[in-house]
């Protein structure tokens, strides 16, 4: 009874109370409400969940790695090039590059930062987001967008890090050429590794620089070195807060070359803007002094990548890039020292053997001229200093073709010791055979043929490179030297000068004719007393439709010789006039310096 009456006084105390009621009902809406918002944010956040761990996964987990962790290629130092006192051809000089990790950010936020770095750094935000995507797609981790960042451009990524994540500025050893076109054909240029290259080569890394031309190329295993790696974390801020592990790069090797820098600018200098080369040898030993080619080209400008518009520019001007101290020519009168040797060599002429010179001789009809009324009876010393092309006619035609080429290899000529130089090259000489005839022309040889070879011309070429070892060959008493431009190589077994043949009078009946020529013969302009007495032969040979050609080889001092040069200046005329004097002032430079 008392249960009841409690129970009904409850009642009834509710149902006298309805604001208590209310109170109650309001909140039991808030508790549904708030348990329905706490489903809805837990629900968001496992399908969001459910995003990144299960469909987006595997590349969110890449992007949390690559941002963490990144390996960073070291590049090592390019070997130096030299000349022979130290002084440097090739050496480096520190740079800072921008690189950018493209997995760093989505390829919508690239478009953001990319119009926000484009500015700074003064490339379209289009180009970079093209080199992004290209990244992207090839799964290339980052990809370098520009080389030797100035210091303030440095400055303001270094200050604005926080809203260019993925973006890195790196330090980095740009190859640098003090002298600019200096020696440009001998020291070469390099080029960014190409994929067939990378594929080849397992050492080799993704943006490494290799050699293209010259010492560049032919050493280029030497003076690479092996790059390097790190591996680093990363904060948020692109900061690097740790290494994990290093591999230290290995610089390359210093490369020593025969070329005397001082040699090379005065080389250089005295050719001036004519197309042409001048060479110059040690007499005994082989070392090649200076090696001077125009046109030439900056090695500079192919430090950083470059377009192909800008490539086929370069290519296209005036053959900048041919080496022209390896071009073969039409030797013109040089080439009577090879005649003499030939002569005398084959014991068919004495040293004092006398030929009858003429204003000109008829062979098959044709008439070939002197350059002058003829010179009566005459020898080797007198025909080599006034350059009588008669008394050649007579003797070529009296010895005869094979015994020229016999004796034009005997001393250096035709192309075999070109792989010794110590750079990629390929010969463009001829020393001429029947079967070259027969296969250039589709004609047989003729008498004709070997009296215009005698004076070198008709089918006859040669190099200026191969005219300055003839000359080394009389001036050092009758040895073949090999040309070479890597100082490693001088006085090695491989670099041994061997007996051409000649005897003692043989050669000194032709040194004194040399000498006669500069005494008293057609190089009387070097013997003004600036310099000690010299040997030279000019020589003047002619091209169709144009203006011949201006050659000059000779030797110095006349005794105890030890430098021989050769100079061709094209289209130059006379080698009196053109040829002579570049070799002159390159005997100044030599003899004031090595006196």
């Amino acid at each position: 009874m008392v249960r009841e009456f409690s129970f009904a006084f409850g009642l009834r105390k509710i149902e006298e109370n309805p604001s208590s009621q209310k109170h109650q009902s309001r909140s039991i809406y808030r508790a549904i409400v708030l348990m329905l918002l706490t489903t809805a944010i837990i629900g968001l956040q496992v399908s969001r969940l459910v995003q990144l761990q299960l469909i987006q996964g595997q590349q969110n987990r890449d992007r949390a790695e690559n941002n963490r962790i990144r390996p960073i290629p070291v590049a090592s130092n390019r070997g130096l090039i030299l000349d022979r006192n130290g002084k440097a051809f090739a050496s480096n000089h520190l740079t800072r590059s921008i690189y950018l990790w493209p997995k760093e950010q989505p390829k919508e936020q690239w478009k953001i930062t990319a119009a926000k770095l484009s500015p700074i750094i003064n490339i379209p935000a289009e180009k970079i987001i093209k080199k992004v995507e290209q990244a992207i797609n090839s799964g290339e981790r980052n990809i370098n967008i520009s080389y030797e960042v100035n210091r303030d451009t440095f400055v303001t990524l270094q200050e604005r890090a926080a809203e260019f994540s993925g973006v890195e500025v790196r330090s980095e050893s740009t190859r640098h050429y003090p002298h600019g076109q200096l020696a440009s054909h001998i020291i070469g240029y390099l080029g960014e590794v190409t994929l067939e290259e990378l594929k080849a080569n397992p050492e080799y890394q993704m943006r490494m620089m290799v050699g293209r031309l010259g010492v560049e190329a032919g050493a280029n295993d030497l003076l690479a070195g092996k790059w390097g790696k790190r591996l680093i974390e990363v904060n948020a801020q692109n900061q690097e807060i740790g290494t994990l592990g290093e591999i230290k790069p290995q610089a390359g090797k210093t490369v020593n070359l025969t070329l005397d820098i001082d040699l090379q600018k005065t080389a250089e200098k005295a050719l001036g803007f004519r197309k042409g080369a001048v060479v110059a040898l040690d007499v005994d030993t082989g070392e090649i002094l200076a090696m001077a080619s125009y046109p030439r080209f900056n090695p500079n400008v192919f430090t950083k990548p470059m377009s192909q518009a800008k490539w086929q520019n370069l290519h296209g001007q005036e053959q900048s890039f041919l080496n022209r101290s390896l071009q073969g020519y039409p030797p013109g009168s040089t080439f009577k020292i090879v005649t003499s040797s030939a002569a005398m060599g084959s014991g068919k002429f004495s040293p004092y053997s006398l030929v009858y010179t003429s204003d000109s001789i008829y062979v098959g009809g044709i008439s070939f001229n002197e350059h002058s009324g003829g010179y009566g009876s005459i020898g080797f010393r007198s025909a080599l200093a006034y350059s009588s092309n008669t008394f050649y006619y007579r003797v070529g035609m009296a010895i005869g073709a094979q015994e020229i080429i016999k004796w034009a290899h005997k001393l250096g000529l035709g192309g075999e010791n070109l792989n010794l130089l110590g750079i990629p090259a390929t010969y463009n000489g001829l020393i001429p055979t029947e079967e070259d005839k027969r296969r250039i022309y589709n004609d047989d040889w003729y008498l004709g043929d070997t009296v215009t070879m005698a004076i070198g011309q008709g089918l006859v070429l040669v190099t200026p490179l191969e005219l300055a070892a003839a000359v080394a060959a009389i001036a050092n008493g009758g040895k073949q030297i090999k040309p070479h431009l890597l100082a490693s190589q001088t006085n090695s077994p491989k670099m041994k000068p061997t007996p051409t043949g000649l005897k003692p009078e043989q050669i000194k009946m032709i040194r004194e004719g040399m000498i006669d020529a500069v005494y008293y013969g057609t190089a009387q302009s070097l013997n003004d007393g600036t310099i000690p007495l010299t040997g030279g032969k000019t020589g003047t040979s002619e091209v169709i439709g144009q203006r011949s050609h201006s050659l000059y080889v000779g030797f110095g001092p006349a005794y105890q010789s030890k430098i021989a040069i050769a100079v061709i200046v094209e289209n130059g005329g006379y080698g009196s006039v053109s040829a002579a004097p570049v070799a002159k002032q390159v005997f100044q430079t030599y003899f004031s310096k090595y006196n």
